[in-house]
């Protein structure tokens, strides 16, 4: 199978899924705000449901990798894999020196399926094996429900901290502190996993935040990038810079989005549903605007003033128009199947999609205008704010004809 992807809806061959596990379960109502969840999701309920969303994609010929299996095989084939997701989760400035090493030298003796849990779920001061809290002041000053290593209960949103454009996979900046160490387990997997080796990198100088949520590849070489909440001016900048340098796009659409949570991504207000249309929400239908980027002819850049995104987007694409399906009729409908990720679909092929069940209008809608909807269940993986784009990282696609 070749690696890569130049779009949204290309038939989509193999992707990348993390299945909820015990990191889930390390949210209360004191912390889950911080971890940016808006309620505790039942945790075998949640898991289920994302049984059944691996299960659909595979009946439909997608190929399944877990996020959780990778790293333990990378962690099993490399020393060096082991080194890096350590070095990545145990933060001496917090820890302070002699708890941190202590806790390393503890991490090297774990066999690579109990590394992968605490990377993963990680670690309070009561889990701690050893004693030493007699030289860690540290220690001695936390509580024991404390996390020692934070755990990573967005690591299931796998869209977030890496894209492939192209046959090069671009490895994230995530901007909010929750999420910054899920890059180094996509890193540590992209680097040392069998299956990977001799993909090249795309924005490698990973110079400001970008998050693969606010990434949509609209068509072979134009690629929208959301700044908001979480991408930022400079991110998408250098983002483009590095597209162009690598040949892998000829324009890029930096389309502004309301700093907030309701719309922390791109991919919430408008997703790919097929070559020429998208879903979106009707409430930024009118007002979503794009700054166009394109490569000048001495390897720089030209940046336009800002146009109507419907329209800067069918420019680029060479399509007359980029069909638009609402979300919703009524105002409260949208605002309520936008807030439920109405808007957020992963593409299998031109023209099919996999849809939240709840959001029965907009899949309606999308039905009339032709789609084809594989509805799943999410009323506990939606607790996250993240839809069935949200959980999925694409790493192979068909090309568009």
């Amino acid at each position: 199978m070749t690696l890569g992807c130049d779009s949204e809806v290309g038939r989509l061959r193999a992707v990348i899924l993390h299945r909820p596990g015990a990191e889930l379960k390390r949210l209360t109502p004191r912390n889950n705000d911080a971890l940016l969840f808006d309620g505790l999701p039942w945790v075998a309920k949640a898991q289920r449901e994302h049984d059944a969303f691996a299960e659909l994609l595979r009946s439909r010929g997608v190929e399944v990798l877990l996020l959780a299996e990778l790293l333990t095989e990378a962690l099993t084939h490399s020393g060096a894999a082991r080194m890096h997701g350590i070095s990545a989760a145990v933060d001496s400035r917090r820890l302070g020196a002699p708890l941190a090493q202590e806790l390393s030298a503890y991490l090297r003796t774990l066999p690579p399926t109990g590394l992968a849990s605490v990377l993963v779920a990680g670690m309070t001061f009561d889990e701690l094996p050893f004693s030493g809290g007699e030289v860690s002041l540290v220690r001695r000053m936390h509580h024991g429900g404390d996390f020692v290593i934070d755990p990573l209960p967005n690591l299931v949103f796998t869209r977030d901290s890496s894209v492939w454009i192209g046959p090069r996979v671009a490895i994230t900046s995530l901007a909010l502190p929750a999420r910054v160490r899920e890059t180094s387990l996509t890193d540590v997997i992209y680097a040392h996993h069998p299956r990977f080796l001799g993909v090249r990198r795309a924005y490698e100088s990973r110079s400001a935040p970008v998050e693969g949520g606010d990434v949509l590849l609209l068509a072979p070489g134009v690629v929208a990038i959301g700044v908001g909440e979480r991408t930022t001016p400079a991110g998408a900048e250098a983002f483009a810079r590095s597209l162009f340098d690598d040949d892998l796009a000829h324009t890029v659409l930096a389309v502004p989005i309301e700093q907030g949570r309701a719309q922390m991504h791109l991919d919430t207000v408008c997703t790919m549903v097929d070559v020429d249309a998208a879903v979106m929400y009707p409430n930024v239908v009118d007002t979503l605007s794009a700054f166009t980027i394109r490569r000048d002819g001495n390897g720089g850049v030209t940046i336009d003033d800002a146009r109507p995104f419907v329209v800067a987007a069918a420019e680029a694409m060479g399509i007359e128009r980029l069909r638009v399906i609402a979300t919703g009729l009524d105002p409260v409908t949208a605002e309520r199947e936008q807030w439920d990720d109405g808007n957020n679909t992963l593409a299998l092929a031109p023209g099919v999609v996999v849809a939240y069940e709840r959001n029965s209008e907009t899949n309606a809608r999308l039905e009339d205008a032709g789609i084809e909807v594989l509805a799943i269940e999410a009323s506990e993986l939606g607790t996250g704010r993240g839809g069935p784009r949200c959980m999925s990282c694409p790493i192979a696609r068909d090309p568009l004809a």
